[in-house]
């Protein structure tokens, strides 16, 4: 077995992305996800150590020393960084030439010989699930027989067979073990989670067929395949045991309510522990599922409602009318169950119009907290390729990139009736006009007077989110 780092690499300053965040980008509040896509591999090869470096604010300069103790290193990359991530590999390689350094990772799936041309340092790249390609590369074996790689032979790019998807997700080990062993979970904050939390997955894939989301089409497709009931209460037992300071657990399959019977069994046995959880969710939820998930520790949901227009909802193949996501909220508010709302601007049918009357629509159901994204047209989505045939979608060279030299996050679409320059100023308004409203104001300060700890977080959040908000309206002046 060869001695493996699994480095998810420096790159813009608190930029979250590289290990799996689904908008790769630097958040209005310093956010990270763990590096559970890394921590999974990295729990199938014994002896292996995971390094996530911006989550723990470490340099290049930092990182590179380890190349000399290591003999085989796997990057997580993303679009956004990997051209950051790329140098750092090179750095890693000049230290030490006889390391064997490869990439995993939605875009070196997509287009794994453009990866590895842009970037010589790297030995291979592997293809969509690849953990148990990791564990075969560590093992040493020949790169030949290795599914769902590719690699160089004689300075010529070969691709191997694809690796099939894996059925019985109870063959892969706990993260929590790696999580233990190497991070620091304090690290780890995201805004609208009690902190400390640990998130984890329970299964891969969607059914959905949204245009834009980008872990289904290029990483985990649309069957949701899950692990059993058993082995997920088990590692929440384990977690419990591990980490008696978390606050709270998330599970972030793509939609963990796609299985329901499975989740109310799930929710049953985290009953039992006395944990408190949270998921994301489709806003189909029934009832009395939903009375299910209160009764046993649930506290909140995260909602992709994307859009309060129909047609926009038809046009990204969400597969939900506006009338079932007022519903499920309604339910949502009347259990007392939290909802944290992700929306997007800028996706295909948006008009100035539409964007007023999905802020109004937000407005109107009112979740706890709401993320507002641009839209992102990933490589290997049908977003992309739409964005692509349709002449929306941006040259790099005139600003058609998915973030800005700082990390944060842009508009690589135009269309002929709403510019892109439109596209990012209407992001900050949406946020102005949700948060900047009396009966919002006061949620939050209630909030905060009834809670010590809320206080400073909330101050925190509130000094971060004025910070965005004025670097966002800088770059709005300066591109005018």
């Amino acid at each position: 077995m060869m001695k493996t780092l699994f480095l998810n690499p420096p790159s813009f300053e608190g930029f979250d992305g590289g290990a799996g965040s689904r908008y790769q980008a630097k958040r209005e509040i310093r956010s990270f996800w763990y590096p559970t896509w890394l921590a999974q591999p990295a729990a199938l090869v014994p002896g292996s150590k995971l390094v996530d470096a911006p989550a723990r604010d470490m340099t290049v300069e930092q990182v590179l020393p380890m190349a000399d103790d290591y003999e085989l290193i796997v990057m997580h990359t993303s679009t956004p960084s990997f051209r950051s991530d790329a140098k750092v590999a090179a750095a890693l390689r000049e230290r030490n030439p006889k390391l064997k350094i490869g990439m995993v990772g939605a875009h070196v799936a997509v287009d794994p010989y453009q990866s590895m041309k842009l970037a010589p340092a790297l030995d291979w790249v592997a293809g969509s699930e690849f953990d148990f390609t990791c564990k075969e590369v560590a093992e040493g074996h020949d790169y030949a027989d290795i599914d769902g790689l590719t690699h160089r032979v004689n300075g010529q790019i070969v691709r191997n067979k694809p690796r099939a998807l894996l059925e019985n997700m109870d063959e892969l080990p706990h993260v929590v073990d790696v999580y233990k062993r190497d991070l620091v979970i304090e690290d780890y904050f995201i805004g609208y989670l009690n902190h400390p939390y640990l998130s984890v997955y329970t299964g891969r894939g969607c059914k959905s067929r949204c245009t834009f989301c980008l872990w289904p089409q290029t990483i985990g497709g649309h069957v949701y395949r899950t692990r059993s009931v058993e082995h997920v209460v088990s590692e929440m037992a384990k977690a419990k045991e591990y980490f008696p300071q978390v606050k709270e657990f998330f599970f972030d399959d793509d939609t963990f309510t796609d299985d329901v019977p499975r989740a109310e069994a799930i929710a049953k046995g985290l009953g039992k522990l006395g944990i408190t959880w949270s998921c994301n969710a489709k806003g189909n939820v029934p009832r009395k599922t939903l009375e299910i998930f209160k009764d046993n520790g649930m506290r909140l949901m995260v909602c992709g409602y994307e859009s309060g227009n129909q047609q926009i909802l038809h046009n990204i193949k969400k597969g939900m009318r506006v009338e079932q996501l007022r519903e499920f909220s309604k339910n949502c508010h009347e259990l007392g169950l939290k909802i944290h709302g992700t929306f997007i601007v800028g996706l295909p049918g948006e008009t100035k119009e539409t964007i007023k009357e999905t802020i109004a629509f937000a407005k109107e159901v009112n979740p706890y907290t709401l993320q507002v994204s641009l839209a992102a047209a990933y490589p290997g989505t049908f977003l992309y390729n739409q964005a692509k045939q349709n002449g929306w979608l941006m040259e790099e060279d005139k600003g058609g990139r998915l973030v800005a030299e700082e990390g944060i996050q842009v508009s690589s679409i135009s269309y002929p009736h709403l510019s892109h320059e439109e596209i990012f100023e209407s992001l900050g308004e949406f946020y102005k006009q949700y948060y900047f409203r009396p009966g919002k104001i006061w949620e939050i300060t209630s909030e905060m007077l009834t809670d010590w700890e809320m206080m400073k977080r909330r101050l925190r959040e509130g000094v971060e989110f004025a910070k965005f908000l004025t670097k966002r309206e800088n770059r709005e002046q300066n591109a005018a």
